[in-house]
């Protein structure tokens, strides 16, 4: 029987992905956006779109609302993506109503209104990080004590409230994504801001580190398999691959045919500039690349295990070169990389396709 998905943060990197994965199968979709958004790109997508501020219940009255339609929330999937992702250092109150209170306020509405199944999504962020470099896999319980960071605590805490609601009655699944990356980044995510200034020639340092990187569209398909036949209560790892940031910008190289590596900066440098970087980028209006918080991260254990989605959810991962290649050629349609670049990549994109044929 067919489904009336309902989709918050549809704007988002993540959120917009899902809805074009929906729509390419031709689901019914209720995109749910900030009243301030531009609707532009989910209508041609095909979405319904509705405005509300998921810190504010009274708000998203009509995007809960089927009467008037042939709809009962028997078939109605509620996919929670709505949320602020950050690396700043400094703790944001809007974070915490957003991701926190935004939560309580969707798990209540499910509730109230039935919703057969609501899917959170929650961030491998909110798990507690085990010494060793010992695998990570999934757990059912959460506290964000056991966290670093401002927005892995939002993270725990709202999981937590998921969870609490389950006892509850709420029908829900919990997904853990890892740093997710790819195409569709309309909202200019660090990492997407960190290969267009790569490309751009704004960026020509790095520094040392790893992190497991998942392609958006496999974490938006592995959320779409979790709303069919996951089991309800239940959490997933949708990680990826773990990549050391050399080899990350070696893949960049290659691909975007670029001559010189890029220097390496000592950590200490970069810790002590970190504050710096974030002025830099706040001047630009634009998300930090680097910060205090995410040289954390890329230093801490990033070992996830997707095994368990691997196994249930029929949840697989591409290269991790397709996904940065991409990446590279949505960055060229949306006319963010320099002009004179455009030409070198493209050529190089023709070279690329000649090879691989």
């Amino acid at each position: 029987m067919n489904k009336l998905y309902l989709v918050t943060g549809a704007n988002g990197h993540l959120g917009n992905t899902i809805v074009r994965l929906l729509r390419q199968q031709f689901a019914e979709v209720r995109a749910l956006i900030l009243p301030s958004d531009s609707d532009k790109m989910l209508r041609n997508l095909g979405a319904s779109i509705y405005r509300g501020d998921v810190r504010k219940k009274e708000t998203l009255q009509n995007f809960f609302d089927l009467s008037g339609t042939s709809w009962t929330m028997e078939n109605v999937i509620l996919i929670h993506t709505a949320g602020i992702i950050s690396i700043k250092s400094k703790k944001t109150p809007l974070m915490i109503d957003v991701n926190v209170n935004g939560t309580k306020n969707i798990c209540e509405l499910c509730m109230d209104h039935k919703v057969s199944r609501m899917i959170y999504i929650s961030s491998v962020h909110a798990i507690p990080e085990l010494k060793n470099n010992e695998v990570m896999s999934e757990i059912n319980q959460f506290d964000p004590n056991l966290v670093i960071g401002d927005y892995a605590k939002t993270k725990a805490t709202a999981t937590q409230v998921v969870l609490n609601y389950l006892k509850l009655g709420l029908n829900a699944i919990i997904i853990h994504p890892s740093g997710i990356i790819g195409p569709y980044d309309f909202g200019h995510g660090h990492m997407t801001m960190m290969i267009e200034d790569y490309l751009n020639g704004y960026l020509t340092s790095r520094i040392n580190g790893a992190y497991d990187f998942v392609d958006v569209r496999d974490v938006a398909q592995g959320i779409l398999s979790a709303s069919r036949i996951g089991t309800i209560g239940e959490t997933y790892i949708l990680s990826g691959h773990r990549i050391d940031l050399k080899d990350l910008f070696e893949h960049l190289r290659l691909l975007s045919g670029k001559k010189h590596k890029i220097h390496v900066l000592p950590t200490w440098f970069a810790k002590l500039t970190a504050p710096l970087a974030e002025i830099y980028y706040k001047l630009r209006k634009l998300p930090p690349i680097y910060t205090t918080y995410s040289l954390y991260t890329i230093e801490s254990n990033s070992y996830f295990s997707h095994q368990k989605a691997s196994s249930t959810l029929n949840y697989h991962t591409r290269d991790i070169a397709e996904t940065l290649l991409d990446t590279m050629r949505f960055l060229v349609d949306q006319n963010r990389i320099k002009r004179h670049r455009i030409i070198l990549f493209i050529k190089q994109l023709s070279s690329l396709k000649k090879t691989r044929s």
